[in-house]
């Protein structure tokens, strides 16, 4: 068994509508409450990141699951959009939509864009932060394949 670490460092000067700064790796950017949520809006949030973590992990795993089946990928774009309620005061991170484009080459068969949608949505089952948040938030596929 191998175990991964990931680690984000946070500084954040107190208040609700302040304006903080993390860095995790590679991602290095200022947070703060999102405008939609009576904030000051700078930077990122929660809410987009937990989305761009659930549209990179998903567009990446389709990727991956692609070239392992040899389907002769022309091109792929990603678009993702993420739910969030506020009933009584209570934020709910409701669901994620993800909307795959797949196109194949012109020499691509009937077989290959069978396997195709199976990989479609046999990838947001496989992404590891679909798995993390089953059952909390719900997770929609609305694919393009052509």
């Amino acid at each position: 068994m191998a175990e991964h670490h990931f680690h984000l460092k946070a500084d954040w000067p107190g208040g609700r509508n302040s304006e903080g700064y993390i860095e995790a790796g590679n991602l290095k950017t200022k947070i703060s409450i999102p405008q939609e949520m009576d904030g000051p809006g700078i930077g990122t949030n929660p809410d987009e990141m937990l989305l761009g973590a659930a549209a990179t992990c998903y567009v990446i795993t389709l990727a991956a699951m692609i070239e392992r089946a040899e389907l002769p990928l022309k091109e792929m774009s990603h678009e993702s959009e993420g739910i969030v309620d506020v009933t009584n005061g209570v934020i709910t991170y409701k669901k994620i939509i993800h909307r795959p484009t797949v196109l194949l080459k012109e020499i691509a068969t009937e077989e290959h864009y069978s396997k195709l949608k199976k990989l479609v949505e046999k990838a947001e089952k496989s992404c590891m932060i679909s798995r993390a948040i089953q059952g909390n938030v719900v997770l929609e596929l609305q694919a393009t394949i052509r």
